[in-house]
């Protein structure tokens, strides 16, 4: 009997029957991570994660090298990633799911990046660890061996926009920009992480975490899909360019707006931190217009 084929999001339950059932089709990963302490997630991946979970870094193996001008966050090197996957076991077409304990911010960026390589058999858990815990699901302290996979990367299925792209749009109006930073961020005010406060001119504010229910699952995609509709305000998806601080949690946002079912919008992985390394890009401030 084939197996379910998860592209979006799968729940607590349907993972454990799949790890019990099948433990061979699928491959999971945790990629919790904390900006303030990037060591963070890997220590508590070390205490306890999803039996049978590796554990992949958001800055080691999820981001490329930094220049300086190209965000906090580059995208890796396609060869890198392939190479690094199936260091970890996967296979062509196996299921991957991925997790975190941050709201699926980080794992977003994994089943992105998945989707990049042109493989679509990825889903975040939704509700992450702390809904894996909830259900009553064990966790395991040990590290899973690891056995070399045959991933190879496809064409991608996913778009994405350079900074020149971003800025002539500036002018054009042609696509609709949407940054995914909380509202203080976005407004210019609070700004820890990059040297200027502010964002895109022209750019919509759809906070990452405004996807989620108050117990940290993904709202359904009929509510998805009207908040999403409502700042694309006649745009097609598209049309949409997603970016954040560093292009981590505007993958949320491509993941909130597949469940919806409003395919095709692009990512801007520089983000923030490429846009404002360079003084002559302008820089807006205050609330959604």
């Amino acid at each position: 009997m084939p197996h379910t084929h998860y592209t979006t999001l799968i729940s607590a339950a349907n993972l454990a029957e799949r790890i019990s059932n099948a433990p061979g089709s699928v491959l999971v990963f945790d990629c919790s991570f904390d900006l303030a302490n990037t060591g963070a997630g890997e220590q508590a991946y070390a205490a306890g994660h999803v039996p049978g979970a590796h554990y992949l870094h958001l800055d080691r193996d999820l981001s490329g090298a930094k220049t300086g001008t190209n965000g906090r966050h580059p995208l890796p090197d396609r060869v890198a990633l392939v190479a690094t996957l199936a260091a970890h076991g996967l296979d062509q077409n196996q299921q991957i799911v991925a997790y975190d304990a941050q709201g699926g911010a980080y794992a977003a960026r994994l089943w992105w990046l998945l989707r990049w390589l042109g493989h679509d058999s990825a889903a975040v858990l939704d509700g992450g660890l702390q809904a894996w815990q909830a259900a009553g699901f064990a966790l395991d302290a040990q590290a899973p061996a690891k056995a070399a996979g045959n991933f190879k990367a496809a064409a991608p299925l996913v778009a994405t926009v350079d900074v020149q792209a971003v800025l002539r749009n500036l002018s054009t109006h042609d696509r609709v920009v949407i940054d995914a930073r909380a509202a203080d961020r976005y407004r210019g005010e609070n700004e820890t992480i990059d040297p200027v406060g502010g964002h895109i001119p022209g750019a919509l504010n759809r906070f990452f975490r405004d996807n989620l229910t108050a117990d940290g699952r993904f709202k359904p995609a009929h509510t998805l899909r009207e908040d999403f509709s409502a700042v694309l305000n006649g745009k097609l998806p598209e049309q949409a360019i997603l970016q954040c601080g560093s292009g981590v949690t505007a993958c949320h946002n491509a993941l909130a707006m597949e469940v919806a079912g409003l395919h095709g919008a692009a990512l801007y992985s520089g983000s923030w931190s490429e846009w404002c390394s360079d003084p002559s890009r302008p820089v807006a401030t205050g609330p959604n217009p």
